[in-house]
């Protein structure tokens, strides 16, 4: 099934196959402040109409939970979320990233299903919407003599950038492949004028926890949560 996307002020909801399954719908919500009631009500209706058994939403703040509570939707997961100061010495990536092409994106959507748990692996659409969350946004990708090792998505929004995904082989964890594409999407958010990044991971995923850390993110006290509810 092909996705729509519905819009108000301010925000913008796609809706569609949650990743490939007939049976779940996806809400990926992208705004700054939550979207209405009705929004919610319309979104809940397009789903059911199409045939999807339940739904889930992509990652939401405390704000944005909100009116999808109301709804009937319940946490399914928990993130942590960090944040960083753009303004303030940057980390220097060691190793070498690239512009992603069209021709890598089966190997990427290969690369994320290895180095991410079943709940939070992307297809090739929740590529597009991580790519696609901001106005503008960048796509590197990290490769070895055997292939793609590891890939980013980075955003930015206003003065607020976004680290939307970072992924790295399993293989090649711990030989500088996260911090050269963590560090390469901070200086490209600096430079695109962002004053401060977020991003978020699982709270068990150590690895991501460490990284990030280790580049000057701190954990904030409130986190996101993705929502779900039948239909």
């Amino acid at each position: 099934m092909t996705g729509t996307t519905l819009r108000w002020h301010g925000g913008s909801a796609r809706l569609g196959p949650w990743r490939g399954r007939a049976d779940v719908g996806y809400v990926a919500v992208g705004a700054n402040g939550p979207p209405s009631p009705e929004v919610v009500a319309r979104c809940v209706e397009q789903l059911r109409s199409r045939g999807y058994a339940s739904a889930v939403t992509s990652a939401l703040s405390p704000f944005q939970s909100l009116p999808f509570v109301d709804a009937g939707f319940q946490v399914r997961e928990r993130l942590v979320l960090l944040s960083r100061d753009l303004r303030v010495a940057l980390p220097t990536a060691e190793r070498r990233t690239r512009r992603s092409r069209r021709a890598d994106r089966d190997e990427i959507v290969e690369l994320d299903n290895v180095a991410f748990d079943g709940f939070w692996r992307f297809d090739s659409q929740g590529l597009d919407d991580a790519f696609n969350a901001t106005p503008l946004a960048r796509f590197r990708v990290a490769d070895d003599p055997e292939g793609i090792v590891g890939y980013a998505i980075t955003g930015v929004a206003g003065v607020t950038g976004y680290l939307q995904r970072v992924a790295v082989h399993p293989r090649v964890r711990h030989s500088g492949w996260g911090t050269a594409l963590v560090a390469d999407g901070l200086r490209w958010l600096a430079a695109s004028g962002a004053e401060r990044v977020l991003v978020n991971t699982q709270p068990d995923n150590e690895a991501a926890l460490s990284l990030y850390e280790s580049c000057g993110f701190r954990k904030l006290p409130l986190g996101l949560c993705v929502l779900g509810r039948d239909l």
